[in-house]
């Protein structure tokens, strides 16, 4: 119980994102698609007929105030902990005591578990028997995309809530309510001007405990009874982007930084990227992503674009930030901009899929090298036509094995230099069908 020792503890030393913790469903602001009036959680809460359940969202949305709430609620043992603070012998301990509870007194163990995304998969095993056996109801708290951070077998018998960022007139709420109540700043008899409120609770990105403690630090620091945007912004000092390099947010914003790419948009594009440089992302990681996107989805349309990849990668290295900003900038938006095409891309996907598909398939032999008198005598090299000696450069013979004579994993695109390459492709099979008909060939060379 150690996480919860101080239950809605109300001593000013404590945090006022603490001391106004709700201690009822009716207080809770935000997620209204929880445990809104007929909502499945709310109703699961008030019947008391919780089962295990993963609680995600970002930091600051409720996650523990919910288990809080439960433990309010619940006829079932309540124990809890912090996957930051304790570890696998603790889960061992009360595991232990969690079966003797069942087995003496026919009570389940309500057990919390807050960041349960810190335990590593192996280590969540340990709870995964007691569950199955009915001794303990888990509910876990993360910030992390439990699809990624938790145990399969356990995610399959947890039920998973998606708690959202609180809006910004819900954040406004709680620190009126914050001003107004006793355990809160009620004492201190402060008021709040309207754009300072909206400032906070815009700037708060649905974090209510940001929201809080910031209002407090505003609190401490004004001079005579009124808190002013200036007072709050001084407060505030710097808005933290939600971004964490190892959590859903950093690939969800890259995933917006490439699709905006994608889809020619420079201003989405410029957009993400001064997102993931504010937040601190490596750069060097963004010009990997811009040498991928080159090749991946501009591609031949634009054969540049990969040189200009690269050209960015060696500035930011050899540049550094803040001024490489100025050569991923120039990047993104040459890239954004540039005629798209994934054929190549596609193509050695496809080639890779025959190759695995039907192994290593005889090389024709008049392309095999010939170095000992012996291959020669087996034909290897023979009849195999140098493009160099042929006035443009192109001699109509085959390349691929036999068994895939006339497959083309190559199909350029219409857009860019890929129109010319199509066009000189298309002629080349005009030489090849000419060559065919010339020698006979039923195939035509294709």
């Amino acid at each position: 119980m150690k996480l919860f020792d101080q239950d809605f503890p109300d001593a000013k030393g404590t945090p006022l994102a603490e001391r106004l913790r709700p201690r009822t469903l009716d207080e809770v602001v935000g997620q209204r698609h929880l445990i809104g009036e007929g909502k499945l959680l709310r109703r699961l809460i008030e019947s008391d007929q919780v089962s295990s359940v993963i609680l995600w969202g970002p930091p600051g949305t409720g996650k523990t105030t919910l288990a809080r709430v439960i433990a309010r609620s619940t006829r079932s043992n309540f124990a809890a902990f912090s996957a930051v603070l304790q570890g696998v012998k603790e889960v061992r301990e009360l595991l232990a005591e969690a079966k003797q509870e069942k087995a003496y007194h026919g009570r389940t163990t309500l057990l919390f578990v807050d960041e349960i995304h810190r335990f590593n998969k192996a280590q969540q095993d340990a709870f995964l028997p007691a569950v199955e056996r009915g001794e303990i109801i888990l509910i876990g708290a993360t910030t992390e995309n439990p699809s990624f951070e938790v145990n399969s077998a356990l995610l399959s018998r947890s039920r998973v809530f998606v708690l959202h960022p609180l809006e910004p007139p819900e954040i406004e709420v709680l620190l009126r309510r914050a001003l107004a109540e006793p355990r809160g700043l009620g004492d201190l008899q402060l008021e709040a001007d309207d754009d300072a409120l909206a400032f906070l609770a815009g700037q708060a990105h649905g974090d209510a405990r940001v929201a809080l403690n910031t209002l407090e630090v505003a609190a401490a620091t004004v001079v005579g009874k009124r808190i002013t945007l200036e007072t709050m912004q001084e407060a505030l000092q710097q808005k933290a982007l939600l971004y964490d390099k190892g959590a859903e947010e950093h690939y969800n914003t890259i995933s917006a930084f490439i699709k905006s790419m994608r889809g020619s948009d420079p201003d989405g594009a410029l957009y993400y990227l001064a997102r993931m440089i504010e937040a601190g992302e490596d750069p060097l990681f963004i010009a990997r992503r811009l040498v991928i996107f080159a090749s991946e989805d501009v591609g031949n349309a634009d054969p540049r674009a990969l040189q200009l990849a690269i050209a960015a990668q060696q500035a930011v290295h050899f540049v550094g930030m803040p001024e490489g900003r100025i050569n991923l900038g120039q990047a993104v938006t040459y890239l954004a901009t540039a005629p798209k095409s994934n054929a190549a891309y596609l193509g050695i996907n496809e080639a890779l899929s025959e190759v695995r598909r039907s192994g290593a398939l005889p090389i024709p032999l008049h392309i095999r090298n010939a170095p000992t008198a012996l291959m020669k005598d087996l034909g290897y090299g023979r009849g195999y036509s140098y493009a160099h000696d042929d006035r443009d450069g192109f001699t109509p013979q085959e390349y691929l094995p036999e068994r895939l004579r006339g497959r083309r994993f190559y199909r350029p695109s219409q857009r860019g230099y890929e129109k010319m390459i199509s066009e000189r492709m298309r002629y080349w099979e005009e030489v090849r069908h000419r060559s065919a008909d010339e020698r006979g060939d039923p195939e035509k060379g294709t």
